[in-house]
Parts: C-alpha cells; sequence; structure tokens
C-alpha cells in the first residue's frame, strides 16, 4: 500500500529517472514573452547624456523586443537610456524591472 502512496508522488519514467510534480506549473516568465530570448554574454554600454557619458554592462540575454543587462549597481541609470552593443549597435531602451545588479529593458 505504501508502495502504491509513493507512486503516485514519485513517478518513474522509462528510463529510470524519477519525476515528481512541478511546484511551478503554470505560466512561465519565457511562455509570457512574445519572442524568446537568447542566453549571450556580451560588453555593452549605457549610453547616458547624449552619449557624452557611458555605464559599462553585460548583456546576460538578448531578444528582438529587450534583453537583461548586468550592471554594477542600477543607481544613476535612468528610465530610459542608449544601449551600445559590443559590435556598436545602438538601441533605445526603457527599463522593465531592476534588480540589485540587473536591469530588464525594453527595445522602444
Amino acid at each position: 500500500m505504501a508502495e502504491q502512496e509513493s507512486a503516485k508522488v514519485d513517478s518513474k519514467r522509462p528510463d529510470g529517472s524519477h519525476s515528481l510534480p512541478d511546484p511551478g506549473a503554470g505560466e512561465k516568465a519565457s511562455e509570457r514573452r512574445n519572442n524568446g530570448r537568447h542566453r549571450v554574454l556580451k560588453g555593452a554600454r549605457i549610453a547616458l547624456n547624449g552619449r557624452s557619458a557611458a555605464i559599462d554592462c553585460t548583456v546576460r540575454n538578448l531578444s528582438d523586443r529587450g534583453a537583461c543587462l548586468n550592471v554594477d549597481s542600477p543607481v544613476g541609470i535612468p528610465d530610459s537610456f542608449d544601449l551600445v552593443l559590443a559590435h556598436a549597435s545602438v538601441r533605445n531602451c526603457r527599463v522593465a524591472w531592476r534588480k540589485a545588479t540587473q536591469i530588464g529593458v525594453e527595445f522602444v
């Protein structure tokens, strides 16, 4: 009987691995996005004041619609700016969210 109860919680796959219920089942962030983001690790610069000043950053993931940037600190980074990618393309950005060392941006 105990074996049957554990089988309900922990089902064994044909390859011998176990599958547990997904506690985060439901809509995931990547599914809510219209375009999937691709993991990258590219150097970039956040251009400020008409590109007379810049803050170095790293692009962690990138899509046609936005990006996730690693920064030393989000302090002093305005709500919109130009992002200068390493291959010299420039994208106008609007901040969608901020964390301690990351900023999510939308391209506008």
